[in-house]
């Protein structure tokens, strides 16, 4: 099996478990090679409560490395999240491991005041 394939995989296994709903959405992480994207997304009413990602991060000169910006993007979208008034959330890491660039999202939201 390909290294695709598996991630598909485990995103899958994964989604069994894990659906948001109004008052706890799923907080899902997408990782590209540049960028990360997140969003807390009800999954009762299939829609995106808030979103945030890291492009116009990265477009700044500034030399962040991809995990100071993941850890930026957690933030911001745990600022977002709490004037919508959501605290609480349930971790979708869509198939990635646990370390680098997600860990780095997810402790990020942790401090901008999500519970997980």
């Amino acid at each position: 099996m390909s290294k695709v394939t598996t991630r598909a995989a485990r995103k899958f296994r994964i989604r069994k478990k894990v659906s948001g709903t109004t008052s706890v959405p799923r907080l899902s992480v997408y990782r590209s090679n540049l960028y990360i994207y997140a969003q807390l997304i009800d999954d009762q009413s299939s829609k995106t409560i808030t979103a945030a990602s890291d492009i116009k991060l990265a477009k700044n000169k500034d030399a962040q490395t991809k995990i100071q910006r993941a850890f930026t993007v957690g933030e911001t979208l745990a600022a977002n999240a709490v004037k919508n008034k959501v605290k609480k959330v349930v971790f979708d890491r869509s198939g990635y491991k646990y370390h680098g660039r997600v860990k780095s999202l997810a402790e990020g939201a942790r401090k901008g005041g999500l519970e997980f």
